[in-house]
Order: C-alpha cells, then sequence, then structure tokens
C-alpha cells in the first residue's frame, strides 16, 4: 500500500502516545508494514523541539506568552515538521503516524484560547500547504476525565495547568469541528482502559485498511 498519514487527537490525558505506538507496532505485525515513522506535534525537528519548550514552559514573571504569541509558534513548529519531516517521509514511502496535528490547534487555540477563527484559517492553508490526514482518530473523554488523568504527572505544562472550562471549550470545539469535517475522522471512546481502545482502534484500522485494498 502507498503511503499514509494518520494522526491521533484528543485531550491531554486521552492516551494518544500510547496509541500512536501501539498502531505503529499493530502495522508491522500484521500488515507488515515496516517503514513507519512517527511524529509529535509541536516538535519532531530541532527547531519544531525548542519551539515546543517554549510553547510548553516558556513565559515570566513580567512576562506571559500571548495567546496569539503561542499560535505563531505552534504553526512555526509545524511548518518545520511539516516540511522536513513529513512530506519527505511521505515521498519516500514511509507512513506517517501523528500525535496531534492541525486539528489540536483549532481545538485548543481557536476553541480554548478563543483565537480568531479567520487567523486559524489563514495559518492552516499556508502552513499546511493542503497536506491533511488520510485518517484521523479523536479519542474522546470528557474534561473532567482529561483533568484528573493529568492532574498526578510530575511536572504540568502551560495548557495542562488550564481550567475546567478550558477543556471543556476544547472539547466542544473538537466535537464542532468533527462534525463539520469532510476528512475521514473516527472518534472513539477513551474513557476506558488503555487496552481496550487500542482494541477498538486496531478493529477501525482494519476496516479502514480492508477497504483501501479493495479500491
Amino acid at each position: 500500500m502507498n503511503s499514509k498519514f494518520i494522526v491521533v487527537e484528543g485531550l491531554d490525558g486521552s492516551g494518544k502516545t500510547t496509541v500512536v505506538y501501539a498502531i505503529k507496532r499493530y502495522l508491522y505485525k500484521k500488515y507488515g508494514i515496516v517503514k513507519i515513522t512517527t511524529t509529535r506535534d509541536p516538535g519532531g525537528t530541532a527547531v519544531a523541539d525548542l519551539l515546543r519548550t517554549l510553547i510548553k514552559y516558556g513565559g515570566y514573571a513580567d512576562e506571559s506568552v500571548h495567546d496569539i504569541s503561542e499560535l505563531l509558534m505552534i504553526y512555526a513548529a509545524r511548518f518545520q515538521l511539516v516540511t522536513n519531516v513529513i512530506k519527505p517521509a511521505l515521498s519516500q514511502g514511509y507512513w506517517v503516524i501523528g500525535d496531534r496535528y492541525n486539528l489540536s490547534s483549532q481545538a485548543y487555540q481557536g476553541g480554548g484560547r478563543g483565537v480568531d477563527e479567520l487567523l486559524l484559517k489563514i495559518l492552516s492553508k499556508k502552513i499546511m500547504d493542503f497536506l491533511s490526514p488520510n485518517l484521523t482518530l479523536y479519542l474522546d473523554i470528557s474534561p473532567e476525565i482529561s483533568v484528573s488523568r493529568i492532574k498526578n504527572r510530575m511536572f504540568l505544562d502551560r495548557i495542562e495547568k488550564e481550567s475546567l472550562i478550558f477543556f471543556r471549550k476544547v472539547r466542544s470545539c473538537y466535537w464542532e469541528l468533527i462534525s463539520d469535517s469532510t476528512e475521514k475522522i473516527i472518534v472513539i471512546d477513551a474513557s476506558q482502559s488503555l487496552y481496550s481502545v487500542c482494541r477498538i482502534v486496531f478493529k477501525f484500522l482494519d476496516w479502514w485498511l480492508q477497504d483501501l485494498l479493495r479500491v
């Protein structure tokens, strides 16, 4: 099969990172797909990782990170990732499994932060250069579960420290985006154990891949 771009989305604490690597192992073991690379957004290159650190932990006592600055850093990091990693990998026949992509910015910065929708559309069009995932898996959990799962982490970043109201806005925006999207997005109940979530993900992958093989 030709290279594909799969993205895993969801609130913090939904299990995205675990699912990304589970997908990688599953595609290799069941379908013999060897050329697979994983990415995280923001991050994934030297420059993008520096921006990731600023996005997640930046700010000083006398200078906080403005919402627009946060958004611009996220898209700058994404441009580095798309240009230097994702596009080259896809062109070389690799499957790319991404931990977050553009839907996150629309939900977190658009829904959560309330950043102007027009600005988001302009940045999306310019930075992504029409590169959309072939498949998006949205791991859905309630904001209450999200907050309860991440509060026990040793270190919380700027976004993880946000209020329950913020995460409610983010989740609501995710659902609006999904309902309006023309892309292939599968919603999975991620309030279950990670084992159960992964089993459900694998079933959807089988269905999707078998559909691709019939084409």
